[in-house]
Parts: C-alpha cells; structure tokens; sequence
C-alpha cells in the first residue's frame, strides 16, 4: 500500500498548487475546509487533477519540491499524461533530473542531493551549553547537482529561489585541494574553503583529477535565515562522504541543530552531550497549530555574531536546566494558552541571559497574542500565537511575509 502521495489542485482562479501527504482523501478535506495553504484557502473550491503514490513521505516531498520548480505548461503537460513533452518544457534548475525513463542517461551523470532548512523553536544560544532544544525542519530546502565535466576546473552556479543566478565562479581542482586559490571574492574564498575542509576530511574526495558542473538551488530567499549555509554544508557533506557535523565545525561552526533539520523529516530535539549531538525524532503538529504563524522581520540575522555576544556571558547550570524542562513541556503542550504561557517564560529567560529586550516589547507591544525570536535574537523569523489570524496586523506594522504553521513546517 502506497504511504505518500504528492498531489497537484487546481484552484478556483486557475492557478495550480502543489503538497504531499500521508492521507490523500483527508488532505483533500482540508484543502475544501480551508485548512490546507494560505494560498488554496483564498482561492476555494480546488479540484483534484493530479497524484501519484510513493512508498516513503520523503520521496512524495522530493517530488512535490521537483513539480513547484516547474513551468505552467510543463505542469499542465504531467497532469495531461503528456510525458513526452517534459523535457523540452524544463525551464527551471529542478527539471535537470527528470522523471522520465528515456532520460536515464542523464540521471546516472548527474548527482542530486536535498537538504530542509531549519527553525530552532526553542533553546537558541543555551543549546550551545547543553540545553535541550526543539527544532523542526522546513517545507523549504536546498538543492545541490554535481554533474561531470572535461576540464579540471569546478564550475559553481547558485540559483536563488526566483531561478535566478546570484553567483557564479569556477575554481581549478588544484586550487581546492592545496588550499591555494587565488581568487579575492568573500564567497568564492568561502566556498572553496569548504571544498577543501571537505577534502581534509575525506582524502579521497576530488581526487581523480574529474571536474564538476554543480548547481546549488535555494526554495528560499536566501535573507529568510532558513539554513542557505547548513543545507550548503549538509549537501556538500553528502556529496564527499564526510560527516556533516565534522564540515561544520571546520567551516561555519554552531551547535549543530540546523545539520540535524537538514538531514531529518520530522521535529527533533537537540542536545548536546559530551561535544556529539543527541537527536531525537519527535512528533509536534500540536492541535492549535492553526493559530501559530511565522513572521519574517524584514533583516537577516548574523547567527555568529549573535553566538559571539552570547559566549561573553556566564550562564548557570540552573538556566540551562530551566529552558531544557521548558522544551520538554512545549513538546507535550495541549493548549494554546499553555503553550503561549510557555514561550513568553521562554522569551523572559533568554532576554536575561543574553541582556536583550523581548522582541515584543521592542516592536510588537500592543499585539494581542505571543511573540516568541526564533534562532539569534534580533532578525529572521519570529513565533507569533494568536488566537485571531494575525495578517493584517503584521502587515500594518510593515511586516507582509507571514507563513501558517503547516505552510513553513515539514510534519
């Protein structure tokens, strides 16, 4: 019996909207509730005009993500059983795989590895010292192909959400394993520094003198904070056989937790114990998740700066014990108001530690409801839980990107 099933409906004004799902007939009920997406609940009744079942959840995901890269007509071409016209109508980087068995040439050339964003709910900073954290991976992802090419030379391409090219260089092979580039550009040096820290790691990793094409795409503005660096390394990681956790510390450095999203499809906890990471699958679709949303506040965060200003200050064993048991209750939490009471305890600790106001009282005072910074305190994304839709009260503000739990997280 088939576990997974990746869908496309088509919405009452034409458009078409793609998910994936355990339980098809029950996401359809949803969808025609208007309890699916903020996009299928503007735009009711949907219809179902496409489906197709897979064994596994992880793989109805890859395909949903493969489809929403895809033009209109190429869209309008799979529901139509036109498999034929596929190829040619490839517009975007995710269509370099196809699905088509003619294309199997072509897949056995080219690499492909996917890695999910993350989102730290909470224990940000403290899960540094140990406390135990809860995080979820993202709808939204990176993808990374390797494809061979007849020059010693890697040709880089990083594709943003939009399919558009945001930076490109090649590097010769030689440069990467001897750690002699000579190139001056902040995100070239970057990025072959991580080649070669991937190299150290793994002395077999590019070397049989083969040279690569490689695509990196983002499903995410790369300024939402989402994980653009840890899905990077994650894939890379998985590109060269090396343990991610491993690359990151030699690159970027963190606790961990983004690596552990990347590589997982359900919310975790993270700890760390003895200097390893300590994961646990768990499962958090809480039933008030319709009233949690995630507000972008228009800035990127830089995470080390924030980790930087936390390491100067002392923190008690009693601290990190008092967010770690906040963690465990927010797993099990059954209500909204306890799990609002939860977050503002939460807010109120950290806001101490870190000697940082609460974000809602710096900018969000008169909203009626919680408001909890996700990650480093200051930028990207915050928790906001209200019992009424909160749009258009961010939006007045100025804040207008505002996802629904089930639209930013993978459960």
């Amino acid at each position: 019996m088939p576990k997974s099933f990746v869908y496309i409906l088509e919405c009452s004004d034409g458009t078409y909207y793609t998910g994936s799902t355990k339980d098809l007939e029950l996401r359809l009920q949803q969808h025609q509730s208007g309890q699916g997406s903020n996009h299928t609940k503007k735009r009711l009744p949907v219809k179902l005009v496409y489906h197709q079942a897979f064994n596994k959840i992880d793989e109805a995901f890859s395909r949903e993500k493969q489809i929403q890269g895809w033009s209109r007509l190429k869209k309008e071409a799979l529901i139509k059983d036109n498999f034929d016209k596929l190829p040619e109508l490839s517009l975007a980087y995710r269509d370099m795989v196809s699905s088509r068995a003619s294309d199997t040439q072509n897949i056995e050339k080219i690499k492909t590895f996917y890695s999910h964003g993350k989102l730290l709910l909470t224990g940000e900073y403290l899960v540094l010292d140990g406390a135990l954290a809860l995080a979820v991976p993202t709808k939204y992802g990176q993808t990374l192909a390797i494809e061979p090419n007849d020059e010693k030379l890697i040709k880089w391409k990083s594709i943003d959400n939009d399919g558009k090219t945001w930076f490109e260089d090649s590097f010769a092979l030689e440069d990467i394993i001897t750690s002699s580039s000579k190139t001056i550009d902040d995100i070239s040096i970057r990025l072959a520094s991580i080649l070669n820290a991937a190299k150290q790691l793994n002395p077999d990793f590019l070397n049989n003198n083969q040279g690569y094409n490689i695509t990196s795409a983002l499903e995410f503005p790369k300024n939402w904070g989402l994980g653009s660096s840890s899905t990077l390394i994650n894939n890379i990681a998985n590109w060269a056989i090396v343990d991610a956790y491993k690359l990151l510390k030699l690159t970027f450095g963190g606790s961990g937790y983004d690596i552990a999203c990347a590589q997982n499809n359900t919310a975790i906890t993270y700890k760390i114990c003895n200097n390893e990471p300590a994961i646990s699958n768990i499962e958090f679709s809480p039933n008030f998740k319709e009233h949690l949303y995630f507000v972008y506040l228009n800035k990127k965060q830089n995470s080390r700066e924030g980790i930087a200003a936390y390491k100067q200050q002392k923190v008690s064993n009693e601290t990190i014990t008092e967010i770690s048991d906040i963690t465990k209750l927010v797993t099990n939490c059954n209500t909204l108001n306890d799990f609002c009471f939860l977050i503002e305890k939460h807010e109120s600790i950290i806001s101490k530690t870190i000697r940082q106001k609460p974000i809602k009282e710096l900018l969000f005072k008169d909203f009626k409801g919680s408001v909890k910074s996700l990650g480093a305190w200051g930028g990207d994304f915050i928790l906001a839980a209200s019992k009424d839709n909160p749009e258009d009260y961010f939006k007045a503000k100025g804040y207008n990107t505002i996802l629904a739990f089930n639209d930013m997280v993978l459960n």
